[in-house]
């Protein structure tokens, strides 16, 4: 067990091989849907304005990018567009002219100043608003308010020996690893987050969690 996964756990030792069946399979959900729905009337219109400014660059204004869901699943995550139209040339450029650049998207997979993103993307990201559009995914079943964060296929591998703790959840617009791994931690340390959350969800922790993400939008740091 490394230090993460020990600091983790340890505060709910006694419950973390028992999640609540309950909210597991029907709690979970409601939560998703009743707050999803709550949200929408509110987020409906900043989503619209953003996605106008997001336009302006002469891009299109939401991206779609496929992520695994449950059970292994695939599914097109949505965001408001953040990256230039030529993202993936430019970060290969990028990565093979900085050796440290190509060590810390290797740990990472992040990039402390990434030539991908755009100006206005840049602020979507520091506040997290480029994310709102997966209030949609939420509402389809697809995502939850709270879980792991959604990666690409290629990624999974990262996950190890703990696949099966993404794969067994719905990935989260936020979670563990959004919410106190996103500054500077590796992979690794996101493995830990979400097999620790996935051992020890309940009703509560997401709750916390969630007020933790509203909390965090007054001091973003992005993603």
């Amino acid at each position: 067990m490394t230090m993460t996964e020990d600091r983790l756990q340890t505060p709910q030792k006694r419950h973390a091989s028992r999640p609540s069946r309950f909210y597991l399979r029907i709690g979970k959900r409601a939560l998703d849907l009743a707050l999803a729905t709550a949200l929408l009337p509110v987020v409906a219109p900043v989503i619209a304005l953003l996605w106008v400014l997001v336009r302006l660059d002469g891009g299109a204004g939401f991206f779609a990018h496929i992520r695994i869901g449950q059970s292994g699943v695939p599914f097109k995550c949505w965001k408001l567009r953040s990256m230039r139209e030529n993202g993936q040339a430019l970060l290969e450029d990028a990565l093979a002219r900085d050796p440290d650049a190509l060590a810390a998207w290797v740990e990472t997979r992040k990039l402390r100043h990434d030539p991908r993103i755009t100006p206005i993307g840049g602020v979507l990201r520091r506040l997290s608003l480029d994310e709102l559009p997966q209030l949609w995914n939420v509402l389809l079943g697809q995502m939850s308010l709270v879980g792991p964060r959604p990666v690409p296929l290629e990624e999974l591998r990262y996950y190890g020996p703990h696949v099966e703790a993404y794969l067994a959840q719905r990935p989260g617009i936020t979670g563990p690893w959004q919410v106190n791994g996103r500054r500077d931690g590796c992979y690794r340390e996101r493995v830990a987050l979400d097999v620790a959350y996935g051992r020890a969800v309940s009703f509560w922790a997401d709750l916390k969690l969630l007020r933790q993400t509203g909390v965090g939008l007054f001091s973003p740091s992005g993603v």
